[in-house]
């Protein structure tokens, strides 16, 4: 079997091919592609298995090609969706594309004389050109809408299938316009081969059907499976609806860790094959050695870090370990102090907070702060009796009353952390 396709099926991440897919990849270098719709100024975590896709297809010799839909972003895909999507104004979405552009760069190899060298595309490039009738005449007769019908996309939103609420006539076209992105890119850049998720194969499948009927040449398709939690629940957003975003603006390194590293033991061993390098050899010997010590954690942590470093960097995965240890009285007050005011607020997300002026905090004394000044504890009584009992911290370590605050206490040169007994924190804004 071909060694790329091989990989995927030991990963889990295989779901189906046309026929005669692992011999053209056999065959010779093939350039094949991925397209990724501009619906923010981020990708999220839920685009990290097309990336991977993409960059195995290119570690197996193959040329791949990244596609950014400046064009079919206007329109949304219908696939797995029941409703239709917002469209965009022209400057939003083209602020969405440059973004994805550069974000995508990180992830795939772009440099370099090499003929498999990563490239990225933008389907507006050439559907922009396009009027309506010379797109009706010249593609959309290649298609009865019986075949587009029978896709399953279509027929779920027809017939109001999990809610859907029917399909415009311009989600409709959607398919037309990503077959006509595998003939373009067939004719101009050699592309033999697209990939996507399982609910891409109608759409996929309409450009392979496109080629054939259009310029009767040869075209071939792969999807790979869809990720659900092991418990069947979506993949990717946290409990609220957020979703995780690769941009650290946007979803913060320690919380793109944190998402790994609390994955149950059954996702952590499926995750691991889908998300990291690792080699299948490492990969077994890591279960194994986890199912030894489960408390210990290794799958979860060998996932994180993998993860956290090929998105972010080793810089900002040491962050977000010491970030972790915080929490877990790990860490020393210096590694507290310098966190930066996100990662910091982050981590004590949902603790009480008050302002106070930084110069009254310098002149002031512990007790008065704890006190009097934040209202943390309610009297001045109740305060030196918890350094009685040395129940107080400061920045996660003890102190007594006699303890003067200096600037290099405050975390980001802004936040105090007052803490009573183990799980009582309040934070002292200086301003």
């Amino acid at each position: 079997m071909n060694a790329f396709i091989e990989e995927l099926k030991w990963r889990g991440l295989y779901a189906d091919m046309m026929p005669g897919t692992d011999k053209q990849l056999d065959k010779e270098m093939t350039t094949g592609y991925i397209g990724f719709d501009p619906t923010a100024d981020s990708l999220h975590i839920g685009s990290l298995i097309q990336i991977k896709i993409l960059a195995h297809f290119q570690q197996h010799g193959h040329k791949p090609i990244a596609l950014v839909g400046g064009a079919t972003g206007m329109i949304g895909d219908p696939s797995g969706k029941s409703n239709e999507r917002n469209l965009l104004d022209e400057a939003t979405l083209n602020h969405y594309v440059s973004c994805l552009k550069k974000q995508l760069s990180q992830f795939l190899n772009f440099e370099g004389n090499e003929a498999n060298k990563a490239e990225l595309v933008n389907n507006f490039d050439w559907m922009k050109s396009i009027s309506f009738l010379d797109f009706v005449r010249d593609i959309g007769k290649n298609l009865t809408v019986n075949y587009m019908m029978a896709k399953e996309s279509v027929k779920k939103r027809l017939t109001g299938e999990n809610g859907a609420e029917g399909m415009s006539f311009t989600e409709f076209t959607y398919q037309l316009l990503q077959g006509f992105d595998f003939l373009h890119l067939y004719q101009n850049n050699n592309v033999k081969l697209q990939m996507g998720g399982t609910d891409q194969w109608g759409n996929i499948t309409t450009g392979t059907e496109l080629i054939r009927r259009k310029v009767q040449g040869e075209a071939f398709a792969l999807t790979t499976t869809l990720i659900t939690k092991s418990d069947g629940s979506k993949f990717g957003k946290s409990e609220a609806g957020e979703n995780y975003w690769l941009d650290a603006k946007k979803t913060s390194p320690y919380k793109f860790y944190q998402f790994w590293v609390n994955s149950t033991d059954e996702d952590a061993k499926r995750f691991i094959k889908f998300y990291t390098f690792l080699s299948e050899e490492t990969i077994n010997d890591l279960i194994k050695s986890h199912e030894e010590a489960p408390h210990e954690r290794l799958l979860q942590k060998t996932l994180a870090e993998e993860i956290t470093v090929w998105v972010h960097g080793k810089e900002e995965f040491e962050k977000a370990v010491k970030a972790s240890n915080i929490l877990f009285g790990k860490s020393t007050a210096e590694d507290l102090v310098n966190l930066d005011e996100a990662t910091f607020l982050e981590i004590f997300s949902g603790v009480p907070q008050k302002e106070i002026s930084k110069s009254e905090i310098l002149e002031g004394n512990i007790v008065d702060l704890l006190s009097e000044q934040s209202g943390f504890l309610k009297s001045k009584g109740e305060a030196r009796r918890e350094f009685a009992g040395n129940a107080i911290s400061l920045n996660k370590e003890k102190i007594n009353e006699n303890i003067q605050i200096t600037e290099k206490d405050f975390v980001d040169g802004k936040f105090l952390l007052l803490q009573k007994g183990k799980k009582n924190y309040f934070i002292v804004k200086g301003i």
